[in-house]
């Protein structure tokens, strides 16, 4: 599933080409995704103008001067910019062309994505409005972790996946980030000092913004919005990597359950 940074890439990829151009049409092909696409989206679209593309949590958000368009990328979904012609393929369900004849399109395999309109505030939209604050911003500091956390006695690692607490820290930057911690997965949120999640909050900043950097994690189908594949996988210390040595003392890394979702982590650096 495309994570934060694999959002954040895809933005920053497709920003430039769509930012002050005018939607010419609207073509979907498979309106069956996570939520059916609107009947009356394609008529909606037309001749609107983009003024900005931002990203709330794993959201992308298309603002133009008549509301927002909500993308969701689901499991599989990817967006890439086009400049010629290209046939679609299978799981091309969708195509937003521009005036310059720049084709915006959606691509996935497992129709789990999602395209909203809202008219209004797209912060109080029912998907955004509950949602953690955004990781690399000011609100998540330690202050605010420390204290949401007292009482808590989930995982540390589920905790930090909650939406609700953070957004956008899925499992594997979890996982890395817990691992530059030092903090095991399973330890109880609630029974963790200030002054290691004053270290969290930093491993996750530091991974996070490596991670966009780069490009992304290449796990199955990642591309971002110009088609390239991200290389943060090169770079993962502990995510599935069971077996292979921990890279700061060799010990054999460790495979668990947590929430439900694989947990990795070196049973001697996290405790």
């Amino acid at each position: 599933m495309p994570e934060l940074p694999e959002v954040e890439t895809t933005r920053r990829g497709i920003e430039p080409h769509l930012c002050g151009r005018t939607i010419h049409r609207l073509i979907v092909r498979q309106p069956r995704l996570r939520w059916p696409v609107a009947t009356t989206l394609a008529k909606t679209l037309q001749q609107c103008e983009i003024r900005q593309v931002s990203r709330r949590a794993k959201y992308l958000l298309i603002g133009t001067d008549r509301g927002t368009l909500l993308i969701h990328l689901g499991m599989s979904g990817s967006l890439r910019i086009l400049t010629g012609q290209a046939a679609p393929g299978k799981h091309d369900h969708i195509d937003l062309l521009l005036n310059n004849g720049v084709t915006l399109r959606y691509t996935d395999p497992r129709r789990f994505g999602a395209w909203l309109w809202t008219t209004g505030r797209s912060a109080s939209h029912p998907l955004l409005r509950k949602l953690g604050p955004e990781p690399l911003g000011d609100d998540f500091n330690t202050d605010y972790f420390y204290n949401r956390s007292r009482g808590r006695t989930l995982a540390i690692k589920s905790f930090l996946m909650d939406s609700h607490t953070v957004v956008g820290v899925g499992n594997i930057y979890a996982s890395e980030a817990l691992f530059r911690a030092g903090i095991h997965p399973a330890r109880a949120a609630g029974r963790i000092s200030r002054q290691r999640y004053a270290g969290l909050v930093e491993a996750v900043k530091q991974v996070l913004a490596e991670a966009i950097h780069q490009g992304g994690t290449t796990l199955r189908d990642f591309s971002n919005g110009e088609g390239k594949p991200g290389y943060f996988q090169q770079s993962l210390n502990v995510y599935a990597r069971t077996g292979e040595p921990c890279p700061s003392c060799s010990t054999p890394i460790r495979e668990t359950r947590t929430g439900q979702r694989s947990t990795f982590y070196c049973p001697h650096c996290q405790h």
